[in-house]
């Protein structure tokens, strides 16, 4: 498979040494940009008020939030199915990441939902599966600390990982299979209902936010590479002295 090509831990370092700081960057402006245009210069909802610019961070993190997890499940079946040597440092790369994403998504939820709603917090569908989404996320990361330490292959955090798959469409689908308080989609791959000035710095974010969470991964993974390096290193010396 092509996908091998990167297997080796050398030549992937070699590519991700130049693509983090450039992909960091990028993530940096746009969502700079993003963040400016969205709180300052784009005016407020008709109906929601000064409110809606909670959107700018909310959907992005909602987005990576739920795209971290497909990531991760993708990277546990590469470890699973074909042993890729970098699959599983990759999914514990991820983890982290999609968790604090998540987590921002609900806080900020919250937020919006109080003027919104007249509540930070409801049990409608859409807010209970991402709090699922959130506590899978933490079982994963605990699970594989746990294997980890015993010196085990992480393959119950990988089944974890994709057994949490079926969550995945009960968010996306959530607003449409039960009446819930949250809004439905108002961004979709056939158009959008959101109005030009509004939806520019939107999609900014979404792709700035993208871009770091990207840049975290692959910092993440170039740390954990280079722990492991170490650690080889340092039995080899080890047992050379023994």
């Amino acid at each position: 498979m092509a996908v091998h090509r990167f297997a080796n831990p050398a030549r992937f370092l070699r590519i991700a040494r130049v693509a983090t700081p450039i992909v960091f960057a990028l993530g940096m402006i746009l969502t700079g940009a993003a963040l400016y245009i969205g709180l300052f210069a784009s005016p407020p909802d008709y109906q929601q008020g000064e409110s809606v610019r909670i959107m700018y961070v909310h959907v992005p993190a909602a987005w990576l939030g739920s795209g971290g997890y497909f990531s991760l499940a993708l990277a546990s079946a590469g470890w699973l199915i074909w042993r890729h040597p970098l699959a599983a440092v990759a999914a514990r790369a991820i983890a982290p990441a999609g968790a604090v994403f998540t987590a921002i998504c609900l806080i900020s939820g919250s937020l919006w939902g109080k003027p919104t709603w007249g509540t930070y917090w409801v049990w409608d569908g859409r807010l209970t599966s991402m709090l699922v989404l959130l506590f899978l996320y933490i079982g994963y990361i605990a699970l594989s600390a746990a294997e980890g330490e015993r010196a085990g292959e992480r393959k119950g955090a990988a089944i974890l990982a994709l057994v949490g798959v079926i969550n995945l469409p009960i968010i996306k689908y959530s607003v449409e299979w039960w009446n819930t308080l949250h809004q439905g989609p108002s961004l979709k791959l056939t158009g959008s209902s959101i109005a030009p000035e509004m939806l520019t710095p939107l999609l900014m974010s979404l792709a700035g936010f993208t871009l770091l969470f990207a840049a975290i991964v692959l910092m993440r993974m170039r740390a954990m590479l280079a722990e492991a390096r170490v650690e080889a290193r340092s039995r080899r010396l080890a047992e050379a002295t023994a």
